[in-house]
């Protein structure tokens, strides 16, 4: 099952009863912005508190590491989500942001039958998709949490490990300027981590913002990493827009690679790590 959809799919499907769409934009005005206008029947998903655990030290876990996976089974009930769900992920940066998160960690969680909209919000909206403002209400659902399952993620040290022994290839998926160190809008030091090569995740869009065909995407990283397709780690600023390349990379057929959550934001702050610049 791909993991993109487009508006159009979406208009095939929006009245169908296991129907689930998730509203997952950012922003400090996020949830304000969502009651304003929404797709009908959306429920809005909080990146810094369903898709999140904030700690006190981004030194450890990074800006947006992951939740306790029973905290995330909670959320999942909460939302009337089941086994059986057919989730639809949204957000308003064409998928970049949270929407890509959101659907990595449901599909890791085991729920087969999530995508992401192509284009996000404002496609929806252009294509006459049903909007509506307010609340939605829907029932809680259960959610049988699997025994002995753990995130599909590498740690700080793993990431070091692979790099050293040059056993994976790193992709940092952040914009060109912040990988070479000109400047960091966001954490402490600009700069990358050693060893780690720069694919931003824009790449991935076409000038429209849609993704682009699987073909595309497939030509394009075959021809960029330097090992096999198992073997990739990919990380961004903080754990959230590299599932955008993530999601990229099954839409063009690829194993679906480990997350370094912590990204740039833990190592970049982690005391002893070494950093580079392009500059």
């Amino acid at each position: 099952m791909k993991p993109i959809i487009t508006v159009s799919e979406l208009s095939e499907i929006f009245n169908q009863e296991n129907l689930v769409i998730l509203d997952a934009r950012t922003g400090k005005d996020a949830r304000e912005n969502y009651l304003q206008n929404h797709i009908k029947g959306a429920r809005f998903i909080d990146l810094d508190k369903d898709l999140a655990e904030i700690g006190e030290d981004a030194a450890f876990g990074g800006r947006h590491p992951l939740p306790k996976i029973s905290e995330f089974a909670e959320t999942l009930q909460n939302l009337g989500i089941s086994e059986d769900s057919y989730i639809v992920v949204y957000d308003t940066s064409n998928g970049a942001n949270a929407a890509a998160r959101c659907w990595w960690m449901l599909k890791s969680f085991g729920i087969e039958k999530v995508h992401v909209l192509s284009g996000g919000f404002q496609t929806a909206e252009k294509a006459g998709i049903p909007l509506k403002s307010g609340e939605e209400f829907f029932e809680k659902t259960s959610f049988i949490l699997k025994e002995n399952w753990s995130w599909p993620t590498s740690t700080l040290e793993e990431v070091e490990k692979e790099i050293a022994e040059n056993s994976a290839t790193v992709i940092d998926v952040r914009d060109a300027y912040r990988y070479r160190g000109e400047s960091e809008p966001i954490d402490l030091v600009a700069g990358h981590i050693p060893g780690a090569i720069n694919i931003p995740f824009s790449e991935n869009l076409d000038e429209n913002g849609a993704f682009l065909s699987p073909e595309i995407l497939k030509e394009k990283y075959q021809n960029l990493l330097f090992h096999q397709p198992e073997k990739l780690i990919i990380h961004c600023g903080s754990g959230v827009t590299a599932c955008h390349t993530i999601l990229a990379l099954d839409y063009a057929g690829f194993p679906i690679p480990n997350l370094y959550v912590g990204s740039w934001s833990e190592w970049s702050r982690r005391e002893g790590k070494e950093t580079a610049k392009e500059v």
